[in-house]
């Protein structure tokens, strides 16, 4: 191509359908709701129709191929009202979605919402609210939807309405928390509670710390709130060296009260505790536990009157506004801790009676769908916040999108034939304006993004530095999906022969989520609106999003493991690989 001329835009080419791998697959599951028969038999796989025979799929796919060549730029050419019409509201949450900035058209949304309804979408979603065990690989109903529903609410779990047990324990939180923020709760030597530490892991630990620092500024400012989740002695280390156990309360955070991880930072913490006060005691005053397992709870010393209850129908990515929020109601306060949870009925209210093209979550997952199995073939999903108070958002987003959707076998029991659970990443801006951005206007890769940002802020920030936030928010997206054209670049002085180094192509697909500001009620919705749309994908993909079996494989060899590293010795069972590192690693641990 002779220099200065324009360059053909790069059109990322999807990856061919994925070939389902050769081995046998694992005996089907029982469908949800259903009664698990005592041998678990095969299910027939010719029950339901696979995800990607529907003809809904299939005319997406078709119609995907025709819309490839077509730029961003041309459909808003085309289509001056755009912008305004393809957006929607959830109202009574202050969340915004204008999706205009996605290669779609009209032809394109109403395909999507066939695709959707022959999924079966609303009835699944219905039977997850009407209590029926939809988790079907684990036989378990899928209740985290119970925990911010008003008394009133009604949550059938084995023919036994929940709601009154998670407002008893909302309740005995709030007595808890009452008491920590005024000061009445001393610890052993009398002295006032100053540090709260959360003791947990997985989702036992990235709710709650996305939670403090996203409502920081409504937080209690004297009381020091800390997280521990590592197995990694220093994490331990670096959050308790300058804290005094007389003013500290651990709350530790496992359903089992068996979990590796926590368990043994519980048990250092416990160490710790005992050892400078020089009292067993101690343990009653400075540790509570969120579990339901109350035999090992009162093992561990903590009084059962300080253990919050947890549900099994409850998943750890599903839990930050169960008793897992402990922390975060000690932060915020219980009136505010009511707040967020109102904010999530309000999107479950949203989810549960808006149309399709007005459903935030509906819209948002299947747009997903779209970019990830029939336009592009996107591997990946950046999530872009422009509030440092929600810094931690894309990392607590990691575990709800791909712990949930990254799955290879679909419900009937056999292999999926199509990409499942895209990657989800990303970093506040602006801060990652200058950091990764780069790869996202004129990287080969393509990535989806999902730019989140407040009309309104919630500390002293000036008007016109926020302005400024909200103008790189809006600029980011306006340029990921128009780019700059190399007649634009060279108007503007640059040389012919740099010109092609200038140019952005465009034409990468975005969505705005634009909400009024960042209150304890807008988080709960906004937490929400993901929890859900991760449900409308699993439920077109045709998997169980509430299972986590890829997670307890790595647990249960990391025992194994521990266990031939505390033998020194002796025949290992492992490859060859496996027991050399451990064998090295024993060489190294016994020098020091």
């Amino acid at each position: 191509m002779p220099i200065g001329s324009t360059p053909p835009p790069r059109t990322p080419v999807a990856p061919p359908a994925r070939t389902p791998p050769a081995s046998p697959p694992r005996a089907p599951v029982p469908p949800a709701g259903g009664k698990p028969p005592a041998a678990a038999p095969s299910r027939p796989h010719g029950k339901s129709v696979r995800p990607a025979s529907r003809p809904e799929w299939l005319a997406l796919k078709a119609h995907g191929g025709k819309l490839m060549p077509t730029h961003l730029r041309d459909l808003f050419k085309t289509d001056e009202r755009r912008g305004t019409r393809l957006c929607a509201e959830a109202i009574g949450t202050g969340i915004y979605l204008d999706y205009s900035k996605n290669r779609v058209t009209d032809e394109t949304m109403q395909l999507l919402f066939k695709l959707l309804a022959a999924s079966e979408v609303t009835q699944k979603r219905d039977a997850m609210f009407a209590g029926a065990k939809i988790n079907s690989t684990e036989n378990r109903a899928v209740g985290h939807v119970a925990l911010r529903m008003p008394k009133s609410g009604m949550f059938n779990v084995d023919g036994r309405n929940v709601v009154p047990e998670v407002h008893a324990v909302l309740e005995q939180m709030m007595t808890f928390a009452g008491k920590i923020r005024s000061g009445e709760w001393r610890g052993n030597s009398g002295r006032r509670i100053r540090n709260i530490v959360n003791i947990g892991i997985g989702g036992s630990d990235l709710g709650p710390v996305m939670a403090y620092e996203a409502l920081k500024a409504y937080s209690q400012r004297e009381l020091n709130f800390r997280f521990i989740s590592n197995v990694d002695g220093a994490d331990f280390h670096e959050v308790t060296r300058d804290l005094d156990p007389g003013e500290t309360v651990f709350i530790v955070c496992s359903k089992t009260f068996t979990t590796q991880e926590t368990l043994t930072n519980a048990n250092a913490a416990k160490q710790w505790v005992v050892t400078t006060m020089r009292d067993p005691k101690a343990v009653a005053r400075h540790f509570v536990a969120v579990s339901s397992n109350l035999d090992e709870v009162k093992k561990f010393g903590i009084e059962p009157a300080n253990m919050f209850a947890m549900w099994d129908w409850v998943g750890g990515r599903y839990s930050m506004d169960s008793a897992i929020g402990l922390s975060t109601m000690v932060a915020i306060g219980p009136e505010n801790f009511r707040a967020l949870l109102s904010g999530f009925h309000a999107m479950d209210s949203h989810f549960r009676s808006a149309p399709p093209e007005r459903n935030l979550p509906m819209l948002l997952g299947m747009l997903a769908i779209w970019n990830n199995n029939f336009l592009f073939g996107a591997e990946t999903v950046a999530v872009l916040p422009y509030s440092n108070y929600l810094k931690r958002f894309p990392a607590y987003l990691q575990q709800l999108t791909m712990e949930s959707n990254g799955k290879h076998i679909d419900l009937e029991g056999m292999p999926v034939a199509f990409e499942t659970g895209p990657i989800y990443w990303g970093e506040a801006g602006t801060n990652g304006q200058h950091s990764f951005y780069q790869l996202l206007h004129q990287g080969t890769r393509l990535v989806p993004s999902d730019l989140i940002g407040f009309c309104q802020p919630v500390d002293g920030s000036s008007v016109e530095q926020h302005d400024l936030l909200v103008a790189n928010l809006v600029a980011q997206g306006e340029a990921l999906a128009f780019g700059k054209t190399q007649e634009q670049v060279i108007a503007d002085g640059v040389p012919a022969a740099m010109a092609p180094h200038h140019v952005c192509d465009g034409n990468r697909p975005s969505n705005t989520i634009l909400c009024e500001k960042l209150t304890p009620q807008t988080l709960g919705a906004l937490v929400a609106l993901y929890e859900h749309a991760v449900f409308v994908q699993g439920v077109v993909w045709n998997i169980d999003s509430f299972d986590q079996f890829g997670v307890e494989l790595g647990k249960h060899l990391a025992k194994g493991a521990a266990a031939e590293i505390a033998a020194k010795g002796g025949k290992s069972t492992k490859d060859s690989s496996t027991s050399a590192l451990i064998k090295r690693y024993q060489r190294f641990r016994k020098a020091v």
